[in-house]
């Protein structure tokens, strides 16, 4: 799993999300690998902290405080896309408009959405710029490792 949130990107990271106090950036590149291995295994991953970008986007049962931070993950070739995301939580969730784009940093958590589901306790939340590259995330690749491990 080291190799799931460590190895599969192959971008130079970025230095307003780099990896430091132990938080780990998600990717374009690693994205679905990690939310994959995230929801499939949640228990293993409580408590790792994470940071990533995404727009806001809400389904009609969520909460003030919650949204999801959310990307456009491509299925085939006539670039039809599904939205993928994490379920984050703040107490300032509702001041951020629905598809703006934002940074999260956050920590994982085990809630309940209707069942089990990784949540991220957001600790630091920032407006940014929709990528002009690198919008869209693909479906988990073969560096996906379905086991828990670190982040």
């Amino acid at each position: 799993m080291y190799k799931v949130f460590s190895g599969a990107s192959n971008h130079p990271k970025s230095d307003s999300c780099s990896p430091k106090d132990g938080v780990s950036q998600i990717s374009v590149k690693n994205y679905t690998n990690i939310l994959k291995a995230v929801h499939e295994n949640i228990d293993s991953y409580v408590g790792k902290k994470i940071c990533f970008t995404g727009y806001v986007y809400r389904v009609l049962d969520l909460q003030d405080n919650q949204f999801v931070l959310a990307r456009d993950m491509i299925i085939n070739s006539n670039s039809q896309t599904v939205v993928v995301g994490f379920l984050c939580e703040h107490d300032s969730a509702k001041d951020f408009a629905d598809n703006s784009w934002v940074q999260v940093t956050g920590e994982i958590i085990k809630g309940d959405y209707h069942g089990d589901m990784p949540i991220i306790k957001i600790t630091d939340i920032k407006n940014v710029d929709k990528p002009s590259q690198e919008e869209y995330v693909y479906p988990p690749d073969d560096s996906y490792i379905p086991t828990a491990g670190i982040i």
